[in-house]
């Protein structure tokens, strides 16, 4: 039984990873959050009471309580996935991801590196520190072509040039001191349990509540989708069978312009709520993003030939699944657009807390 040190594990994506590790395997997941407006305990709340879970509120920026993280649960492994991810606050407000993204990786580098040297051989050999970054560190692709792991990085937003230099630590810290990592770089995700400021999550929410469904431009710009749990399944593969100082990328091969995604939700609620219908009558153009990157597409084949990793779901199913789940777990939906959920952490944990 390994111990694995999951942090951003109250997010999207790490959440996915936990509940994932806690059903499927035997391993014990320590959940490392700082908990700011993205990171939501309640959407683990089905393994939180499971003896091989423990929580840990921590900020990766804080050298010391890094440092009793490590000494107190003595990991087998770190998947690194806290960040600051979204675009549009990137934008207007960069400061936090250059500290989180940037400083908080090398901060939390170091302190793995620090614990990989107090290791027995056998523990050392074994150990993996697993990066999880995004495709967006490539910039923007044309009409054709995929991004590929040998590509040159070209971020266009504060966020994704955050990423970029991330990746670029790690990659150092590899090469350098021998640390050893993989690095993973994702295309979009989406499903269950995800904050509601992204796409399909908002335009899920305001159809059903009526409201405007706001559209970038013209909606043409193109974004690969790939379901978060074929996401989880992905990293949990490369953890344990990923090439050290090797690069995955993880995609869907669902491309869709962003129009195409709103239309499609729009014709699920029209079936499944179809209170409003015909839904897509709310759709609204919006002026665009700053510095809008036109496509991402991820070539998945690296992993495909070398892992055997493919995802289960294409993007009808995966959309459906999620456009139910939200339809089905209201109070979930309840607790995060009121911010009801941070009152719930707030008077069910400390900084310094297990469950």
């Amino acid at each position: 039984m390994k111990t694995i040190l999951v942090t951003g594990g109250a997010g999207f994506i790490g959440s996915a990873v936990v509940r994932q590790f806690i059903n499927d395997t035997e391993h014990r997941v320590v959940n490392l959050d700082k908990l700011t407006y993205a990171g939501n305990l309640q959407s683990l709340a089905s393994v939180s009471d499971n003896p091989r879970y423990r929580f840990e509120q921590v900020d990766i920026c804080d050298a010391t309580e890094l440092a009793r993280v490590f000494r107190e649960h003595q990991p087998d492994a770190v998947m690194h996935l806290a960040a600051e991810s979204h675009v549009d606050r990137s934008i207007s407000g960069p400061a936090a991801f250059i500290q989180t993204n940037i400083v908080g990786t090398y901060t939390l580098l170091e302190a793995a590196r620090t614990h990989w040297n107090t290791l027995n051989a056998e523990r050392k050999a074994a150990f993996r520190f697993h990066h999880i970054s995004t495709d967006e560190v490539y910039g923007s692709l044309g009409e054709t072509g995929f991004f590929t792991e040998d590509m040159p990085y070209e971020p266009n937003s504060p966020y994704s040039a955050s990423k970029a230099s991330s990746d670029h630590l790690v990659r150092a810290w590899h090469h350098t001191y021998g640390f050893p990592v993989v690095t993973t770089n994702c295309s979009n995700n989406y499903g269950p349990y995800h904050f509601p400021e992204k796409l399909i999550p908002l335009v899920i929410l305001n159809a059903v509540n009526g409201k405007p469904l706001p559209i970038y431009g013209k909606g043409d710009n193109i974004r690969d989708w790939l379901y978060v749990d074929d996401h989880a399944r992905a990293l949990r593969l490369v953890l344990e069978k990923g090439k050290l100082g090797e690069t995955y990328n993880i995609g869907g091969w669902n491309e869709k312009t962003n129009l195409q995604v709103v239309q499609s939700i729009c014709s699920i609620l029209d079936e499944l709520h179809p209170q409003g219908a015909p839904h897509n009558k709310l759709i609204t153009y919006v002026t665009d993003r700053p510095g809008h990157d036109q496509r991402y597409a991820i070539n998945a084949n690296k992993i495909a030939r070398d892992l055997g990793w493919k995802p289960l779901e294409n993007f009808e199913s995966g959309l459906r699944k999620t456009v139910e789940w939200y339809l089905s777990n209201d109070a979930w939906v309840k607790g995060v657009t009121s911010g009801e959920y941070q009152n719930w952490v707030q008077s069910n944990y400390t900084n310094r807390s297990a469950a």
